[in-house]
Formats: structure tokens, C-alpha cells, sequence
């Protein structure tokens, strides 16, 4: 053992206690039977003619019972007459290559085995149209003549018609009437990875008149009858499934953003030294660990943000489905060892680099294990006796009502009435 490790030795780790933090739960009851009832709405059952070839676009973001909605949708579109495929839309993640988002989706459960239809995966896109951006009025307007175009990918538009499935999410880097959803879907993930890398070019200060403009330039193919948009709680679960017709989508959509943004889990904490966080991917997150709970965006503080003050991140390790995928690793201040080697640097560095978003790829300190990480952290602190500092451990950005805190930050806890100790920090219960 050498000098530093030594020191880190000294010292001591807090006695961590479980606690419970409560949110609004509303839940879809049986998610099959809700796709069904969506796709039974007049103007959402004409949308859809016998003999059409319907393209469903599946994107990469870990949505709550995908598979099960999928296998609803698939059976729902056939039962009017319509033959179906799948088709991966996910911008860069994984690794840009048709290969690398196929095994996305299979992470999800999503396989033509599972759903019995064909699943096409190609990176091939057609340009459906352009924008250029307006200076005196700070928007973007459709002109073919444009210096921004409009990818859509060739699977899709080789199809009569295309259902996006997107969940409505606030999103890690921007604040706009429309964030993470359907409208990112038509751009981003439809415009696979010639799309995704442009539209990043334009930067996120943009992205909120960027995103809405783009979505109807594809819109305007007349391919898109409607979108399925899902909406999860706090527990991750499903509250709403809604067939938004194309014509709504863009009135539709910053209203189910809001219904989103007031479902979300958070941190009910005011203040934290050390947030230890089990687990980052990108399917917890696109940023690897949610800008809406920590804090730190992938350009910096997340602008409007009212969580806790956090003084340092520990990471401990990748999740499984984020296949390698590091981008936002650099939002951390220190991972372990086993984290590092989990790395795939080129699906990482081709994410990172798509958005544009470098510091976010940045590897922090990598020490031995966990302890030594979090002893660390505890040590970089200047002013912050480690006795007294506070702890919180997250299985991940995703997973908040489960929490673990350090035994000074239980008479806040008792306080709250939305938090609750439940007793000794033994893990989190499996999930």
C-alpha cells in the first residue's frame, strides 16, 4: 500500500441508512390493454388503411415495458389490415452502426423473435427537406434552399407510413415547449446518425427553435398519421400511453412535457458533499447521469435547476445496457477501476463526438474500488471536514425513491414528509 492509498485508508466511511422518498404514482394498469385503447380512437383508426406497410420507430432510451407496448402496437396495427416492421431510430447510440442498434434494442426485449415482425436496421437516410435559421427573429424556417437538411431514414420513408414511439421526457441539455420525445424523434433518431451529427452541429443553445422546426419539415411527408407517446412516474412505470394525431403533435406535446416534469423523481435533499451513483448508461439517461437530478449538464450547470447543491461525484460502474457507452462520464469527479475498464471507447467517443458535448467524455479519477473512490471524494473537499460531510447513494438517475444517506442527514429526513428512514443500508432492493 503506498503513501496515498494510506492516507485514503484513514479515512472513515459513513454509516449509511435507507430511505424512502415519496412521489405521485399515477400508473397505467395494463399497459397491452391502454396501446389497444389508443389505437382505437376514430381519427387514429382511420389513420391507418388495410394493406399499408407501417414502420415503427423504436428508439434507444430504456422505456418502462417497451417490449410489451411494441408487442401491443405490433398486434394492434395488424389487426387493421397493415403488415409491420421495426426500425431503429436512434441517432448515434450504438456505436452508429446497424449492428450496434440492433443490440439496443434487444437490451429492451426487442427482437424479430419477440415481436414477430421483420426489424431493419441500415444507417441510410434521404433528405425530405431544409431549414435556415433566421438571425432577426432567432427561429428556424423551412427553405429548400437551406443550409440545414432534413434527413429521414430510407427504411422508414420505403414504408407507407411511420407510428414513432417516444417517451416525453425533460431533456439533459436544453429547456424548450418541447424537450426528449416525439419531436426529437422525428429529427434525431429518424435522421440516424447523418441527422443527428448535423443537428448537433447547431448546438444546444438552439435546439429548443431547432427541434420543433425540423419535426415539421417532417411532418410535412404526410408519413407520419400519428405518434404513440408514452409518459412514466416517479417509479418509472407507465402513467400514460396516448395516440397524438400529426396534426397535434406540436400544440399536444409541451403539455404532456409539463405532465412529465411534474411525475419526475428528484432529490428531496437541499445539500450533498459526496452523491455516490451505482450505476451511469445510456439507458438511465442520454446524459449517462440525469442533468434534472444532479445538476451538471454536459455543457455545464443545467440552467434552471432547483435540486440540491452536490459537491462531488462518485461513479462506481456502467450499467449493463449501456453496452460500453460512457458519454457523460466526465460529469463525474471520480469512478473506480471496474468502471474505467467497462469503457468502450469507441462507442463512447462516437456518441461524444456526434453531440459535440467533449467534456462529457472526459474520464475522471479512477481509483481502485469503491471504497477508495468514495474515501477520495470525501478527502477533495477543501473546507469539508469528512467526519461530518454528507453522503448519498443512488442506484442511478432514474431510480430515486430508494436512497441511501449518511446518518447526519437523517434529522432532515424525519422532517420531510415525503421521505421516510426505513433502517440500515443493505442494498437496494432488486429492480
Amino acid at each position: 500500500m503506498n503513501d496515498f492509498q494510506q492516507g485514503l485508508s484513514n479515512i472513515q466511511l459513513p454509516v449509511m441508512h435507507h430511505v424512502r422518498q415519496e412521489f405521485p404514482t399515477p400508473e397505467v394498469g395494463d399497459v397491452a390493454a391502454a396501446v389497444h385503447a389508443a389505437l382505437a380512437a376514430p381519427e387514429i383508426t382511420a389513420a391507418l388503411k388495410p394493406g399499408q406497410r407501417v414502420a415503427l420507430a423504436v428508439g434507444s432510451r430504456g422505456i418502462a415495458g417497451l417490449a410489451v407496448i411494441l408487442q401491443a402496437l405490433v398486434a394492434a396495427v395488424r389487426e387493421r389490415g397493415c403488415s409491420v416492421v421495426i426500425v431503429p431510430t436512434m441517432g448515434s447510440h450504438g456505436g452508429a452502426t446497424p449492428d450496434g442498434q440492433l443490440g439496443v434494442l434487444e437490451t429492451y426485449g426487442v427482437t424479430e423473435a419477440s415481436m414477430g415482425v421483420p426489424i431493419i436496421s441500415t444507417m441510410a437516410t434521404t433528405v425530405v427537406g431544409a431549414l435556415r435559421f433566421d438571425e432577426a427573429g432567432s427561429r428556424y424556417l423551412a427553405d429548400p434552399l437551406g443550409d440545414l437538411p432534413v434527413p429521414v431514414a430510407s427504411d422508414v420513408l420505403a414504408c407507407d407510413v411511420v407510428i414513432p414511439v417516444a417517451r416525453i421526457k425533460p431533456h439533459t441539455g436544453f429547456r424548450g415547449e418541447v424537450e426528449s420525445g416525439i419531436c426529437k424523434m422525428l429529427c434525431v433518431g429518424l435522421g440516424k446518425h447523418a441527422g443527428c451529427s448535423r443537428y448537433h452541429r447547431e448546438g444546444y443553445h438552439r435546439f429548443a427553435a431547432l427541434m420543433p422546426a425540423a419535426a415539421s419539415v417532417v411532418l410535412a411527408t404526410g408519413k407520419i398519421p400519428f405518434a404513440l407517446a408514452v409518459v412514466e412516474n416517479a417509479a418509472e412505470h407507465t402513467a400514460r400511453i396516448e395516440a397524438v394525431p400529426a396534426a397535434r403533435i406540436l400544440a399536444r406535446e409541451p403539455e404532456l412535457l409539463t405532465e412529465a416534469r411534474s411525475l419526475m423523481a428528484r432529490l428531496l435533499l437541499p445539500a450533498i458533499d459526496v452523491l455516490v451513483v451505482e450505476r451511469l448508461g445510456k439507458d438511465i439517461s442520454g446524459a449517462g447521469m440525469d442533468p434534472n437530478i444532479t445538476g451538471r449538464g454536459e455543457n455545464g450547470d443545467l440552467a434552471g435547476f432547483n435540486g440540491p447543491t452536490i459537491r462531488r461525484i462518485v461513479v462506481l460502474n456502467l450499467s449493463e445496457g449501456t453496452h460500453g457507452n460512457a458519454c457523460g462520464i466526465g460529469l463525474a469527479d471520480l469512478i473506480t477501476e471496474r468502471c474505467f475498464q467497462a469503457i468502450d471507447r469507441r462507442v463512447t467517443y462516437t456518441n461524444i463526438m456526434t453531440s459535440g458535448s467533449l467534456d462529457a467524455g472526459k474520464f475522471p479519477v479512477a481509483l481502485p474500488d469503491e471504497d477508495s473512490a468514495i474515501r477520495a471524494a470525501l478527502s477533495c473537499m477543501p473546507g469539508v471536514d469528512s467526519a461530518t460531510a454528507t453522503v448519498v447513494r443512488i442506484r442511478d438517475t432514474l431510480h430515486l425513491q430508494d436512497i441511501a444517506v449518511s446518518a447526519n442527514l437523517l434529522p432532515f429526513v424525519q422532517q420531510h414528509p415525503a421521505m421516510r428512514a426505513v433502517g440500515p443500508f443493505r442494498g437496494f432492493p432488486a429492480h
